[in-house]
Formats: C-alpha cells, structure tokens, sequence
C-alpha cells in the first residue's frame, strides 16, 4: 500500500526521517535531535544481537556508548508497530534504523510485507509521540546481483519514500552534514 500524503500531519516536527548512506553521520544526528526534544528518550533498537559476530557487537556497543545513560532501550527487531502503539506519548522514540528493521523482514513475502509496511505506517499515522528515524540509503549503486538484494533495496527504498511523505523534517545525511529535504526539495 502507498502512503503518498500531499502534506505531512498537523502536529509539526512529529515525525522526523533522517536517510543517507553508511557511516555518515545519520545516528548521531539522530541523536542530538532525540537530545534537543527535552522529552525523556526511548532508543528503539532494531538491531538483532549476533554473538558470533565481534565486529556487529562492536558497532552496537559504540552506539550504546554515545547514548546518554538516562535514555531507556527498547529492543525491537521485529513489531515496530507495537512498540509505537505503546509508547508514553511524551517520549521522544529514537528507531535506529529502518533497514536493519527490514532485513528482519526480507524473507517474507510481498504480500505479508505489504500488511507489515501498512501497520507500521499506520502507527507513525496514529500517534501522538515524537518519532526520530533512521534509515539507510541503499539504492544509489549498482543493481544487486542477487534477487534477494534487488527484494531488500526496493522495499527499503519505497518505506523510506512512504515515512519521507508524512515525515517533516527529512533529513538527507551526507559527508557529515544535514540538509533538510523539506526546505530544499520538491516532492514528486
């Protein structure tokens, strides 16, 4: 289902998309956001912890690290919906991050996928938190060799198009800099 919303929701400022490629700075503006909201701050997780994997382990525990020790951790790799639904609406959700979410998913089929996306969507929709999410940009190269990365790079790629449309600000995360999409571009 396709979320294409002309303008984003009445409360301003709610729903905030930070996207851009690896390693540019996307968390960490995340964070400063999540700090300046002045609300308590529930981190969400979507990360799975691979104990067979130290170098996975040490990128989770840099992220731990940079967070400050009053912020509660969700781990959410799968029903985000849920923990949306859930939250304290005063809090200030932080999801860290959309494609790690989806990879969660991507064995499912489009149609299970499809009713996923649509709850999710529908709970960013729905609530009355402050929502900070980060996403990966993944289809800025080449097409995937494999069906399984093709399957991963288009589902990211319409999620992130969808919260892009109900989100303000988007945030596009390159080179250690933030450019806000809502001032700068022009939806299509």
């Amino acid at each position: 289902m396709d979320f294409t919303i002309a303008s984003p929701p009445n409360s301003i400022h709610r729903i905030t998309l930070i996207t851009g490629p690896s390693r540019s700075g996307k968390s960490e503006w995340a964070e400063q956001l999540a700090i300046q909201s002045d609300k308590p701050v529930t981190y969400v997780a979507t990360a799975q912890n691979r104990e067979e994997d130290a170098e996975w382990r040490s990128r989770i525990q840099q992220h731990q690290q940079r967070r400050p020790a009053s912020w509660r951790t969700v781990e959410a790799p799968s029903d985000l919906a849920c923990v949306i639904e859930s939250a304290h609406p005063d809090h200030c959700l932080l999801i860290d991050s959309l494609g790690t979410w989806l990879a969660n998913y991507w064995e499912h089929s489009e149609e299970d996928w499809q009713t996923i996306q649509t709850a999710f969507l529908a709970s960013l929709i729905q609530t009355a938190n402050q929502i900070i999410l980060v996403a990966e940009e993944t289809g800025w190269g080449v097409v995937p060799a494999y069906p399984s990365g093709r399957i991963f790079r288009d589902r990211l790629g319409g999620l992130i198009r969808s919260v892009g449309a109900i989100a303000d600000p988007v945030y596009l995360v390159t080179g250690g800099y933030a450019l806000n999409l809502r001032e700068l571009g022009t939806p299509i």
